[in-house]
């Protein structure tokens, strides 16, 4: 695997005391490590967090390559800094799917996955779709049309709180005086094309929980994907689906502190 520079060390956020039990929290697209604060303080004060942005995210470097493969040589590099044995994964969305591809990379850093509504398999002409609608549409006239999008689409059901921290962190005024999330779009483009790659699975007897939301249609989980993970997993795959549109660490924290328990 390709070894990572200190200059390329992803920016990581930390919760919770060094010697707890260790989780490795993973955002989706657009998003950032700091998302899992609220989850890691509120719920699992004892527990370990250790929540990166990823790359072309946040504060973590925006250089290209953005596939699968860098992601997963960035996340070994982060174990390597900030966990002292095998992780549980938590992933959301883009999130989720990474989780897989590491899990299938580096199998034995990795206790158990919690895959919170994740992305991944996803028809090709869908994600060019939302992949031309980025490039059409990668910011906001204002902090009201930022916040407007987010209280009418995935966010509705998020306490009001929750999406004041994310505008405070996350939302950036551009040279051209309008404002966007501190993501690198082509980083975005790139990893749109990344989740219409064909599905990765975890090595069998990885203990699995699969959360879907059901509010999400179409679901950014196929059936096909989901049969193929039952199969693999047998017994250690846990399927769940909570009402609730895509946001679910942020919409639904005591739910998903319910779940994430039970792996810990």
């Amino acid at each position: 695997m390709v070894g990572v520079s200190t200059e390329d060390l992803l920016h990581t956020h930390l919760f919770g005391p060094a010697d707890g039990p260790e989780v490795l929290a993973l955002h989706g697209l657009t998003g950032h490590g700091r998302r899992w604060r609220n989850l890691a303080e509120r719920y699992f004060p004892q527990v370990r967090f250790v929540a990166p942005d990823l790359r072309g995210h946040g504060r973590s470097p925006w250089t290209p390559p953005w596939s699968f493969e860098t992601h997963v040589t960035d996340l070994t590099a982060v174990l390597d800094a900030h966990a002292t044995g095998p992780v549980t994964v938590v992933g959301h969305s883009f999130g989720g799917a990474l989780a897989l591809h590491l899990a299938a990379a580096v199998p034995d850093r990795i206790r158990a996955l919690v895959l919170l509504d994740p992305a991944i398999g996803l028809p090709a002409d869908r994600m060019l779709e939302i992949a031309d609608l980025t490039l059409r549409h990668p910011d906001y006239t204002d902090e009201a049309e930022a916040r407007s999008e987010k209280v009418h689409g995935d966010w509705a059901e998020v306490a009001s709180d929750l999406l004041e921290d994310e505008i405070a962190e996350h939302l950036v005024e551009l040279d051209s005086g309008r404002v966007s999330w501190r993501v690198c779009v082509p980083a975005l483009v790139a990893s749109w094309g990344e989740l219409a790659r064909p599905p990765v699975l975890p090595p069998a007897g990885v203990p699995t929980i699969l959360v879907q939301a059901g509010k999400v249609q179409p679901p950014y989980t196929t059936p096909e994907f989901r049969q193929d993970l039952a199969e693999r997993l047998g017994d250690d795959l846990t399927v769940l689906e909570f009402d609730c549109d895509h946001m679910i660490d942020q919409a639904r924290p005591g739910k998903t502190a319910e779940i994430l328990t039970r792996m810990l």
